[in-house]
């Protein structure tokens, strides 16, 4: 018999490997500070690209005063026990009533956290019966919660609306064939590594040939899209025929939580079915009351919106200049692709690190296939031009060498904590 935590020492998986050189400083950095577009990394002032807080409102004086108060008035503790037995309050439902009417849908429910929301969303909405189809390139939440689904899915390649369309012809058959169930469209409203926003329109305009209901996940547009913030639905004109609307808190409104909006029918069965908060304490009041101003903020400060735009695109533009690929972004989301394999990707973190105090994210292999890199670059309301200007010269610095080979003969250094 298999010892299980032998099995486990003997492979630590594909990024876990590497985990003795990279940790603290490639995995799990600590930055530390006020949260903004400067933060201090082993002890370092720090240009910050990695950082979700797109509208700034993480360290807004209104959102720091109103979580500092709520927090002195009720506890973390309050309320005790899930919403269902004993942990609901007219503050809860108050942020479920906004969120409901400022996502133009008739009802709304709070989740204590996107990812585990998002798994438990698919649990809750699909029987073994019915079919899912979604996009290949969908969040790892998404992934999770059709792993547990029971029935059959289809998966169509990223945007792709004539191989949508083919696998929403096969879920169909399938469904006629079995004489019982439903289909499921889930897709994103931006994609977070790409930015690019999913294709929403072209797929709400299938609904005229196929029967199935549109689940968006809309993580990077909520707050950052549309003309009132609503998201990738409101950019495209599609919003009312979004069936299910998920967002969560955790970007632009640097918070904690999620919520999804929909018909009022359909979020009763929701509330009083799905397990991850049937059997979960309730989100906590501090929370609550602090995402109730973070929403208002949102609601009337549209310059906050404007300025994320600005720096995005100023940023965007400056890279296009420099000659750097960018993809097909339409978000505020700014990947930036190379070439290169895992060793110089790594010597070119810590140039940009330790030399010209850049912090962002990189992505490679096995993530991406090897001999790519990605650089994944998150604007924010609070980065300045300066910030902008210093990340560009950087960019194009360090990009001179990986292109000159300097990359390969450098020796990745053992970083000692600092």
């Amino acid at each position: 018999m298999a010892d299980i935590f032998e099995r486990l020492i003997k492979n630590y998986g594909p990024i876990g490997q590497h985990r003795e050189r990279a940790h603290g400083y490639f995995a799990f950095p600590k930055l530390e500070g006020e949260i903004g577009s400067k933060m201090k990394f082993r002890g370092k002032e720090k240009i910050v690209w990695s950082l979700n807080n797109y509208l700034g409102l993480a360290n807004h004086p209104e959102v720091r005063k109103a979580d500092a108060d709520a927090a002195a008035t009720y506890g973390l503790a309050l309320p005790m026990g899930a919403r269902m037995m004993s942990g609901n309050s007219n503050h809860h439902e108050q942020l479920e009533k906004e969120l409901a009417a400022f996502e133009m849908k008739e009802d709304a429910i709070l989740l204590n956290f996107g990812y585990q929301g998002m798994v438990s969303l698919i649990d809750v909405l699909c029987s073994r019966h019915d079919v899912i189809v979604y996009d290949a390139e969908s969040h790892a939440c998404i992934i999770d919660g059709l792993r547990l689904h029971p029935g059959h899915r289809f998966v169509f390649k990223h945007n792709d609306i004539a191989d949508c369309e083919k696998q929403l012809q096969r879920a169909q058959a399938l469904i006629e064939k079995q004489n019982a169930g439903g289909i499921l469209l889930i897709t994103e409203g931006v994609f977070g590594m790409a930015g690019d926003q999913g294709k929403l329109k072209e797929i709400v305009d299938l609904k005229s040939k196929y029967s199935f209901r549109l689940l968006v996940d809309d993580a990077h547009g909520f707050g950052t899209l549309g003309k009132t913030g609503a998201g990738a639905g409101e950019e495209q004109g599609v919003q009312d025929q979004i069936d299910l609307y998920f967002s969560t808190f955790a970007k632009s409104m640097a918070s904690i939580g999620a919520f999804i909006a929909g018909p009022k029918q359909i979020i009763d069965y929701i509330r009083y079915n799905i397990r991850s908060q049937i059997f979960a304490k309730s989100l906590p009041m501090p929370l609550v009351v602090g995402n109730l101003k973070r929403l208002e903020l949102l609601k009337t400060q549209p310059s906050l919106k404007d300025k994320l735009w600005e720096n995005a695109l100023k940023l965007q533009n400056g890279l296009k200049a420099k000659g750097f690929d960018i993809g097909k972004t339409d978000s505020v989301v700014t990947p930036v692709y190379m070439k290169g394999g895992v060793e110089e990707a790594t010597s070119m973190v810590t140039d940009l690190r330790e030399n010209y105090n850049i912090f962002c994210s990189i992505v490679v292999y096995p993530v991406i296939p090897k001999g790519h890199i990605i650089y994944r670059l998150i604007p924010t309301a609070v980065h300045t031009d300066e910030d902008i200007q210093l990340t560009l010269k950087a960019f194009e610095e360090t990009k001179m060498k990986l292109d000159q080979g300097a990359y390969k003969s450098e020796v990745i250094p053992q970083m000692a904590e600092a």
